[in-house]
């Protein structure tokens, strides 16, 4: 049996007559900068995300990026945020002109620590940036209550995490504002990249589709920074016949997880843990194993796709080197980076494969506890 990593052919199978219908029309109108299907998916996801508003634009890290913007941080202000994500979550506040400060991670949940932000506040701290990873939220009570009492911007990346609730409430709702990616690989994706922000605060999103726009609150008066961030109008059409899939699709890939958790306990990997307050949407399903690299080379061999979210920390990538960290500084994320090990997960992911890559990862399981013995 073959397994892929990821299949998005069986998505846009579900839906091609409704995309390809919506695409038809963009052309047909050819608004294709900020037509009114951009105003329509805005709208829509802003309802769904239950916030007040939403903006589209070209892809996550600009999201991110235009709201610290928006909230007129000072070049030199310091974000907090996990050492455990993808280099854009740090990129954002770098290409506002900010510094990013890194802070560990909970063990197993692979989620911002609340108990060590204190440590990494300054005198400069202007905002906190947490990563739902994975598609689990990150523990927003004490961040908020943290924020609350420094007088911090509370910004989410909420990337991976379409959907997704934190004690009832929509990621994307819950902070100040907050970025998601809507790359096709997404819970959500277009067909390209493209990016959408959420807030309750009506002056960021003035700036924000200013900036996105080149700076124009109308035509060549030119108020804020001169962007160029604009989501193309048939990106939007495409996202909203998915954003009505979306909860079905995220429900699927829960059933996916549970399959796997199933079928993995005792098996001897270490598998993801979400608290019963949260409702995980599972954009990857990631394990820990000592023999990572290992497991993967032995799945690839049986025809099993794999990924490896994230090899190297962010602290310790060669463009932030500058920055001084050093191995040892996030022990925890430098000890899960070369044991985690992202599995096949994908709404349409059926019980058989489901079945034959837990059987592949026990059989290798076995294999070397065999060796060990």
């Amino acid at each position: 049996m073959k397994v892929p990593f990821l299949d998005l052919i069986s998505m846009h199978q579900e839906i091609m007559d409704e995309t390809l219908s919506a695409m038809e029309r963009v052309v047909r109108q050819s608004a294709f900068i900020l037509g009114s299907d951009v105003e329509a998916f805005e709208s829509d996801f802003a309802a769904y995300s239950e916030a007040k508003y939403a903006v589209g634009v070209d892809n996550g890290l600009s999201a991110l990026q235009l709201i610290l913007l928006a909230y007129d941080l000072e070049p030199g202000d310091e974000v907090l945020i996990p050492a455990n994500t993808f280099i854009a979550t740090a990129a954002a506040a770098v290409f506002g002109g900010f510094k990013p400060v890194f802070v560990d991670v909970v063990p197993n949940t692979y989620l911002m620590d609340p108990d060590k932000m204190e440590a990494a506040l300054t005198p400069r701290t202007r905002a906190i940036m947490p990563v739902h990873l994975y598609g689990c939220p990150a523990d927003m009570d004490p961040i908020m209550a943290f924020a609350n009492k420094h007088n911090l911007v509370v910004v989410e990346d909420a990337s991976q995490a379409h959907g997704a609730r934190y004690k009832g409430k929509r990621v994307g709702s819950i902070g100040h504002a907050a970025g998601f990616s809507l790359y096709p690989g997404k819970n959500l994706g277009a067909y390209g990249d493209a990016g959408v922000l959420t807030t309750n605060d009506e002056n960021v999103v003035k700036k924000v589709k200013a900036m996105r726009n080149c700076g124009q609150i109308q035509k060549y008066d030119h108020s804020y920074h001169p962007y160029n961030h604009r989501l193309d109008t048939i990106q939007a059409a495409i996202l909203q016949p998915k954003l009505r899939k979306l909860d079905g699709w995220n429900d699927m890939r829960r059933q996916v997880a549970g399959w796997y958790i199933e079928n993995l306990q005792g098996s001897g990997v270490v598998l993801p843990q979400t608290p019963s307050h949260l409702e995980q949407v599972w954009h990857l399903f990631v394990i820990q194993t000592d023999k990572r690299d290992e497991m993967r080379n032995y799945l690839g061999e049986n025809g099993i796709g794999t990924a490896i979210h994230y090899p190297v920390p962010v602290h310790l990538s060669p463009i932030y080197k500058h920055m001084g960290y050093k191995v040892g500084d996030f022990p925890i994320t430098e000890a899960e980076a070369h044991r985690l090990l992202s599995l096949p997960m994908f709404p349409h992911m059926t019980r058989e494969q489901v079945d034959y890559v837990c059987d592949t990862v026990i059989a290798f399981e076995n294999q070397h506890s065999l060796v060990n013995a």
